[in-house]
Formats: structure tokens, C-alpha cells, sequence
């Protein structure tokens, strides 16, 4: 055994006596990795599952393959055979559970539809494939079948996004079906032609997909997924995504999935549930079967073959539709036999009592080497709460890999003091803390909210600062206190968060505006309503309104931030954290950046140390175009002044007015003494 620590250890002496712990997880990676990659030379060759299993067009013909190795007879039906069990479309068992059929060419025809009918001892039942690429489900029976989809003509790709060596990823998070105006579904050729273009002009790279995957009831935001090789139909067909990242990608911008990996849904009929009539072919038996939480199923990532079957699942995504990476949903779950559940994650022992799951390490391990492999400037994001060590930092370290992870705490710390804190007790030391307490090894993507704090039963930030004042007082002539607050705190809010961000940003559709209200998919309990399960886009558009204050200020703070590098310096150095005037100020990439959180105070020339030069202010939260009162002169250049104190020697002056913040550039040496 190698005597050397792990690097991550080197890193972080504190995780020294976990060495042998993290050492062995590497270990076990790397030997699965070898026992995987024994036939086919590497993970990517590895991952190809999608190309075999499945139904394929073949030069004379068709083939379908599918594994099921409890099962005692498998037929194909559909339109194809009048849905009757036919001897011409049984399939043929082969090795390793796996079953086999070769058609004519005319056996079957495209858009025809099919299931599998799957029988094993003591019982039978009709299955989608669980390769299907194409789904749908008849509106009158809620019923899903599979779909042959073999257009005539494939997908011509005519866009590629450049890699970037300082890329940081400023996220628009967005759900297809909501981002209509309508109380109805939205597709992906309405997102293409009306979203596209507001996420390109907002200043975002980086487009995350919610829902993709197919999934059999829609309020579950996409996260109960039966089908992990098809797109949900709802939204449009296999075509109209690839245009959709098609033309994205022609816009600059990339495009990620969320990629539900940590469960699956009950589904018998349409999912993997009882998929050959053995409940444990893809998921853990007995009481790790059923996840304690979600009502879904756990898979076990001990097996080869499902690791087979998730690792050809991320590859397929990156290849068949060009994504350009995943947020993998659900890591804490993966991570603990309890799911998290139990855990406060208040010591490093509880990174490494025994509780951890470490299949699902090596299968996330291996995931992020394979992505990256096959892709090699893809971006792959952990959605984790629980802070484990290595998560974000290379497999060659001996981290999982992952590029990013998301900075769970933040939203829920916005959530805690708007609720539970009085503005005049906001503790700025604390609240600057807990923006930029992260691992120095590893990057975060930090926000303020995502849809999380926008479902049902929860507020957004703005519907939380101006609650039911929103219906009556955000048309422009109205004055209103709990307005004019909630619109300060709103930017204020978002730019420290990006500010002082570990390397990336995201946004939740429509929150950049202050979308007010929350969101609720239609479902029993509202009488199938979707007044809630969409974006109301005429709020920002109308200029007689407030919300466009909001908008605009964000796309300027995007173009701030992005433009001029910001996030390349990986830490803010702090100058001011005054609590008794709630004040803070912090500088990142020669960028001063200045907030009065204080409600009533206003403070005329309030000393700021920096360092010598002379700065002029970039962004304003208080201007007038943003909603603000224009207290505050843009035009004005500062220079720091010697003050004489060893421990502040420079100074600028600035007005700062209550609930504001100001950002100024120190202009390059040059140009110190140019008036």
C-alpha cells in the first residue's frame, strides 16, 4: 500500500486520520474500474450500453436486445402484431441474462408502438424497454408506451460551443413545461423561440434542463423517473431538444441536465420497478429497497450491471444530445445508508464511520471519470448537502470528481434571516462568513434561491420581503415601504451572493425579476390547476411595472461579474465587516465591492481602507434605472487618501445610502494621476 497520504489529505491535514479510509475508496474505485474496462480498454468504450441494448436499425433490418435475467420469456408487442403475442416477435435468450430478436425490415415501421411482454416464474406483465429512447403517453388512459422513432432524416447539428480555459458557469435554471406564459405545458420549440433569447440577452452561459428524463407524473418536477434513456414526450420529440441545445449552443451558451441518478420511480408498468419479476434486479432488496423519504426505489450500485446501465445513461445524454454536462440531483442520498437523514454532519467522523455507501462513491467516481473522458471540457455538479470531503476535487487526488458543487447552505441561510432576523439585527460578520465558508480545495456554485425555495408551501426571496403588497403596489406609481425594501434587498441579496461565489452562479427562471408567488404543478389538491406551473413573463416586459428594475440590475450584474473575470480570483479579501453600522466591504480582481445592509442609516463619507489607487463605481444598486432613488453620483471618481494609521494607511470616501450597494473598479496604475 502506497505510504504517501492521498492528496485531498495533503490538503487538508484535519482528514489525516481518514487516510486509509479515503486511500481504500480509491483503491476500490480503481480496481472496479479495471474489472469493468477488462473487455472493452476504457470507461467510455465501456458505457455504450445504449448502442446495444434497445431497438436498433440495422442495414437489412432491425434488432432489440434487452436484459432480464429473471425472466423465462420474453415477446415484443404493439401495433406492429395487433398487441398479441406473436411467435415471430418472441425474442431469444441468450448469455448473461440478456435476450435478443432480429425483424425484417418491415416488421416494424417508424411511430409504431410497443412494449415488451415480459414473463418470469409465477408471473408476467407488459414493460417499457428499459433502453427506450421515445415514450409517450395517451391522454385519455394516462397509459405509456414506447414509440419506434427512426425519422427518415437524422438530427443535423450545425453548432458547437468553444471550450473556454476561464470558464465559470453562471447557470439559468430552467423547466421547459413552466417556461410558458400559458396555463398549459410548454414544449421545447416554445422555449427555443421565447426563452433562448431572454436567457442569451440576461447574460447566463450555462442553461441547466429540469424534467428530461421521462417521468409518469409531472408534479414531480421531473425527479420520479421511469424512462432514463427517453425525453419526456410532454414537451415535444427527441428532434426538438437537439434543435433547442442546437441552437443554444449557436448562442454561445451551454447546456446541462439535471440527471436523476439517486432513485427511481415505484412505476411497475412504465419504469424499472418489477421490470423482469425480480424487485432486486436494479435496486437493493429488503428494507434498502424503498428510499425512506421520496417514495421511490435505490439502486444498488454494488451491481456491474447497473453501473453498466447509469454509466451508459450519462454518456448517452453527452452523446446522442450533445448536453454539456449534468447536475446530478440527490448525491447526499447516494452517499449515506440513511440517506443523510440522520446525520447533523457536525464532524468529520461522520464522513467516515461506516455509514457511507461506498458503491455509490465508486459509482459517482467512475460517472465523473467517464464524463470527462468522453468529454473532456464537460461540467459535472453535485447537488450535496452534507459537505463531503473530496466530493469537488479530482479522482487523481482521490476526490469523486466532480467539477462543481452546489452551495446548499446559502439559500436556506437567506431563507433563515429574512424569516427569523430583524433587518436592524442582520450580523454582517456572520452573513459574510457563511457566504464564503467552503472547502479552499474545492469549487461551489453559490445562489440565493433555485426552485427548491420556490415550491409549493415555501416563498420566493422578493414574495418573502413584499408578500401580498405585490398584487397592489408594483406598478410605478405606487409608494409603498415594503416595496421599496423588498426591491433593495433583492439585488443586494444576489450580488453579495454572487460576489463572494466559489466559482460559479445560479439563477432560477423568472427569479432574476422577482417572480412573485411560488410554484405548484397541477395536481389533485388544486384541481389540476397550472396557474402556479408557469412563468408570467409580461411582468418584466411591462416598463409600467417594477419587475423590469429587477431584471435589468441582474444583467448588469451578470455582465459585471462574467466580463470582467471576477470569479478567476478564488477569494474576496475583506477590508470592512463593521456589525454596529452593518456595513461590509470586500475586494476580488481589483473590484471593491461595498454594502450598507443598515434599514435606516445613510452614512456620508464612510471611510473604506483599500488600497492606494483611484476607483470609479461600476454598478449602483441604487441608481434610478434599477428601481433605486439615485442618491448616489455614478459619475464621481475616488482616490484613496493616506490617513496616517498603520493599520488602515489608505482610505476612499463614499456616501453610502441605507440598503445599498456600490461596486468600483481600481483603475490600472496608469491611469492613477489622469484627472
Amino acid at each position: 500500500m502506497n505510504s504517501q497520504p492521498p492528496i485531498i489529505v495533503q490538503n487538508d491535514p484535519w482528514l489525516s486520520p481518514y487516510a486509509d479510509t479515503i486511500r481504500r475508496r480509491q483503491e476500490r474505485a480503481g480496481n472496479k474500474e479495471m474489472e469493468l474496462i477488462v473487455n472493452s480498454g476504457n470507461l467510455s468504450d465501456f458505457a455504450t450500453g445504449y448502442l446495444y441494448f434497445g431497438l436498433h436499425r440495422t442495414s437489412d433490418g432491425w434488432i432489440f436486445r434487452e436484459w432480464a435475467p429473471n425472466a423465462t420469456a420474453l415477446y415484443l408487442v404493439g401495433d406492429f402484431n395487433e398487441w398479441k403475442e406473436d411467435e415471430n416477435y418472441k425474442l431469444d435468450r441468450k448469455e448473461n441474462g440478456q435476450w435478443e430478436i432480429r425483424l425484417p425490415d418491415k416488421a416494424i415501421e417508424h411511430q409504431q408502438l410497443y412494449k415488451l411482454l415480459v414473463y418470469w416464474n409465477g408471473g408476467k406483465g407488459y414493460r417499457i424497454p428499459s433502453y427506450a429512447k421515445r415514450i409517450i403517453q395517451h391522454e385519455d388512459t394516462k397509459v405509456f408506451d414506447a414509440q419506434v422513432w427512426r425519422p427518415e432524416k437524422p438530427f443535423t447539428w450545425m453548432n458547437k460551443v468553444q471550450e473556454s480555459p476561464d470558464f465559470h458557469p453562471f447557470i439559468y435554471e430552467a423547466h421547459v413545461g413552466m417556461a410558458t406564459e400559458q396555463e398549459d405545458i410548454g414544449s421545447f420549440n416554445e422555449f427555443s423561440e421565447q426563452v433562448l433569447p431572454r436567457i442569451y440577452k440576461a447574460g447566463y452561459n450555462t442553461i441547466q434542463l429540469m424534467a428530461v428524463q421521462e417521468h409518469p407524473y409531472y408534479g414531480s418536477f421531473g425527479y420520479h423517473v421511469s424512462n432514463f434513456f427517453a425525453v419526456s414526450s410532454r414537451f415535444g420529440t427527441p428532434e426538438d431538444l437537439k434543435a433547442l441545445i442546437d441552437k443554444a449552443h449557436g448562442m454561445g451558451l451551454r447546456v446541462i441536465m439535471d440527471l436523476i441518478h439517486s432513485h427511481s420511480v415505484k412505476n411497475e408498468l412504465e419504469g424499472l420497478g418489477l421490470f423482469d419479476g425480480n424487485p432486486a434486479q436494479y435496486y437493493h432488496s429488503g428494507s434498502r429497497r424503498e428510499h425512506v423519504a421520496w417514495d421511490s426505489l435505490c439502486f444498488d450500485y454494488g451491481k456491474n450491471e447497473v453501473l453498466h446501465f447509469l454509466l451508459s445513461n450519462c454518456k448517452y445524454w453527452l452523446d446522442e444530445y450533445r448536453f454539456d454536462g449534468f447536475r446530478f440531483d440527490g448525491v447526499t442520498s447516494m452517499l449515506y445508508y440513511d440517506h443523510g437523514l440522520s446525520r447533523n454532519f457536525t464532524h468529520y467522523d461522520m464522513y467516515f464511520d461506516g455509514g457511507q455507501d461506498e458503491d455509490a462513491i465508486i459509482y459517482l467516481t467512475l460517472a465523473n471519470k467517464m464524463i470527462h473522458e468522453f468529454k473532456p471540457d464537460a461540467v459535472t455538479i453535485a447537488e450535496e448537502m452534507s459537505g463531503m470531503p473530496g466530493l469537488a476535487e479530482p479522482v487523481t487526488n482521490a476526490g469523486i470528481g466532480f467539477d462543481y458543487r452546489l452551495a446548499m447552505g446559502i439559500p436556506d441561510y437567506w431563507i433563515k434571516i429574512i424569516k427569523e432576523v430583524s433587518d436592524e439585527n442582520w450580523n454582517v460578520t456572520e452573513l459574510f462568513y457563511e457566504l464564503t465558508s467552503k472547502r479552499k480545495d474545492e469549487k461551489t456554485i453559490a445562489y440565493a434561491e433555485s426552485h427548491d425555495q420556490a415550491l409549493v408551501g415555501d416563498k420566493t426571496i422578493i414574495f418573502r420581503l413584499i408578500d401580498k403588497e405585490m398584487y397592489w403596489f408594483m406598478d410605478k406609481p405606487s409608494q409603498n415601504l415594503l416595496v421599496d425594501r423588498g426591491i433593495a434587498l433583492h439585488k443586494i441579496i444576489r450580488l453579495i451572493t454572487i460576489a463572494t461565489s466559489g466559482g460559479g452562479y445560479l439563477n432560477f427562471m423568472g427569479n432574476e425579476f422577482g417572480h412573485p408567488e411560488w410554484i405548484d404543478f397541477p395536481r389533485e389538491g388544486n384541481n389540476w390547476s397550472y396557474k402556479y406551473a408557469r412563468r408570467q413573463w409580461h411582468l418584466m416586459d411591462d416598463k409600467n411595472l417594477r419587475y423590469h428594475f429587477l431584471s435589468d440590475f441582474d444583467m448588469e450584474m451578470i455582465s459585471l461579474i462574467r466580463n470582467r473575470g471576477i470569479l478567476n480570483q478564488p477569494y474576496c479579501h475583506l477590508w470592512i465587516s463593521n456589525q454596529g453600522d452593518q456595513v461590509l466591504a470586500f475586494e476580488r480582481k481589483n473590484h471593491l465591492f461595498v454594502f450598507n445592509f443598515n434599514p435606516v442609516k445613510s452614512f456620508t463619507d464612510y471611510g473604506i481602507i483599500v488600497n492606494p489607487g483611484k476607483y470609479r463605481i461600476v454598478l449602483n444598486t441604487d441608481s434610478v434605472k434599477f428601481g433605486g432613488f439615485g442618491h448616489i453620483d455614478d459619475s464621481i471618481t475616488c482616490f484613496a487618501i493616506k490617513t496616517g494609521k498603520l493599520s488602515s494607511p489608505y482610505q476612499i470616501k463614499l456616501y453610502l445610502p441605507s440598503r445599498t450597494a456600490l461596486v468600483l473598479e481600481k483603475l490600472p496604475t496608469s491611469s492613477i494621476y489622469d484627472i
